[in-house]
């Protein structure tokens, strides 16, 4: 499993930014084992949490493993503290980055599957929120969406109850409310408008910890997606907002995507028989 550290110049942040790449490349077959390694690789866009960075799932979380086990490329990018919204105010556009840019310059980059059925989105907290709205408003880029803990934050920023940061943090991730509703940051107005114009939603996928402060937010979505008639499969499972409950649940979302499970090659941990 190749784990590459990449910088590039991004044209929607005008800055150089920094991505992790796992790529499925290098597997190393146990003799009269048959490895067969065959891009382009169905890939997924992997978003970290608030004050996380591009290395929290390779630290967090046994997403190498797991990805070499189905043939999975894994984009992880930085967000910030920044919620991948468009801010044209402040000419930073994280939701163009991770949505468009990234896909476009990553698939130009490594050997992926341009297909939509074999492109997803994934987050957890603030990145369940950037995977929710991002992989919504990109419906035709994306095939599956993960939301792990999604930060659903946008009924309590409008209503004056904020968790976790004060108001003004809200505003200066999420923008002024008067411009949120019916926006590109609206998880539901994004999904009524896929409904609106018949247009094929993204499998979608959401797990919760019962102990979550999230809990109840990620139940609303929920009964939202229910009354939409909206398929999706949601998880809950003993366990707060923590990596513990992240890196079991990222698992069994991996368990739901449309993969293939591979042979795992040697390596430190799967060194066969002694």
């Amino acid at each position: 499993m190749a784990l590459i550290e990449v910088n590039f110049i991004s044209k929607s942040l005008l800055r150089t930014v920094t991505f992790n790449a796992i790529l499925p490349v290098d597997k190393i077959p146990f003799e009269g084992q048959d490895i067969a390694i065959k891009p382009p690789f169905k890939t997924l866009y992997l978003l970290h949490g608030g004050y996380g960075n591009y290395t929290d799932y390779v630290s967090g979380t046994r997403i190498q493993r797991w990805a070499e086990e189905r043939n999975l490329a894994v984009i992880m990018p930085s967000g910030g503290n920044d919620f991948y919204t468009d801010k044209e105010d402040r000419m930073e556009y994280y939701g163009t980055y991770v949505g468009q840019e990234l896909v476009e310059f990553t698939r130009t980059l490594f050997p992926l599957s341009h297909k939509r059925e074999d492109t997803f989105i994934a987050g957890l907290s603030m990145g369940g929120y950037g995977a929710l709205i991002n992989g919504l408003k990109y419906s035709d880029t994306f095939g599956c969406i993960g939301a792990f803990s999604a930060g659903i934050i946008l009924e309590d920023y409008l209503n004056d109850t904020p968790i976790v940061w004060p108001s003004t943090f809200y505003e200066r991730m999420l923008g002024k409310k008067e411009r949120i509703v019916g926006s590109d940051r609206d998880y539901c107005f994004l999904l009524d408008e896929l409904q609106r114009n018949n247009k094929q939603i993204p499998h979608l996928y959401m797990a919760i910890g019962t102990e979550d402060f999230l809990y109840e937010r990620n139940q609303e979505y929920c009964r939202f997606l229910k009354e939409r008639n909206v398929e999706f499969t949601y998880e809950e499972g003993e366990g707060a907002h923590e990596w513990d409950f992240w890196d079991k649940y990222l698992k069994r979302f991996l368990d739901w995507l449309p993969l293939d499970m591979a042979e795992a090659g040697l390596n430190s941990g799967n060194i066969g028989d002694v």
